[in-house]
């Protein structure tokens, strides 16, 4: 047995032990505050982002490239993993959570100017993102260096989710989308481990969110305003 696991059993030892009556109001049913769609890069740790350690309060969604969109024989169509606590549990917010160095945004950007061999399984979801990538990568500047690419189009990837979401039918116009940029790379100028608001219900403009959302001015920021 590895020690990988060997280790990750005796940390879960220690949260079963803290979290012992801590289920007690949610054995039985959930109400979270809000569903959050992240990338699952091992990097982006989705409950502790947010300082929580409440089970219940958010329902976390992962994938590469934090993909709110999934493929049927119908078309594409709101994933049902972040769609059922909309449904089901009454949660009436939502918030894209991207990335700086976004691996999946990178591997797409690379099969959409060059050329990429991946796996079937990571094709699959490239092939998701393409069609939301496509204009971005056709709209970034010239003068433009790779690791400020791979990061503009981090925020045209939230942008585009975050539409996706406005637009379907299947979600309640009184559910807010927010999109968001967790950033570790000092990309942004606040903090590692910052979350960077860049996207409240398909506002964009940096100027005009500030002043719509006054109590969360300091951390609306954006890298790219195209």
């Amino acid at each position: 047995m590895s020690q990988a696991l060997l280790d990750l059993l005796r940390s879960n030892s220690d949260h079963a032990s803290r979290f012992q009556s801590r289920f007690d109001d949610v054995q039985d049913s959930q109400r979270p505050d809000a569903v959050t769609v992240c990338c699952s890069d091992s990097r982006v740790l989705q409950d502790h982002i947010w300082g929580n350690d409440e089970p219940g309060r958010i329902f976390t969604c992962g994938n590469i490239g934090n993909r709110v969109v999934q493929r049927t024989e119908s078309g594409d169509v709101v994933s049902g993993d972040v769609l059922y606590p909309v449904e089901h549990t009454e949660t009436d917010t939502i918030i894209v959570v991207g990335h700086t160095g976004c691996g999946a945004v990178t591997a797409t950007y690379d099969a959409l100017t060059g050329e990429s061999a991946e796996p079937a399984g990571i094709d699959h979801c490239l092939e998701l993102l393409k069609p939301h990538l496509e204009s971005g990568v056709e709209l970034l500047p010239s003068d433009v260096n790779r690791t400020e690419a791979i990061n503009r189009l981090v925020e045209y990837n939230v942008d585009r989710q975050v539409e996706f979401l406005i637009e379907s039918d299947d979600v309640p116009q009184d559910v807010e989308v927010v999109g968001v940029v967790y950033d570790f790379q000092d990309a942004y100028s606040g903090r590692r481990g910052e979350v960077h608001v860049i996207n409240v219900g398909g506002e964009t403009a940096v100027d005009a969110l500030r002043d719509d959302h006054p109590d969360i001015e300091s951390r609306i920021e954006r890298l790219w305003e195209y």
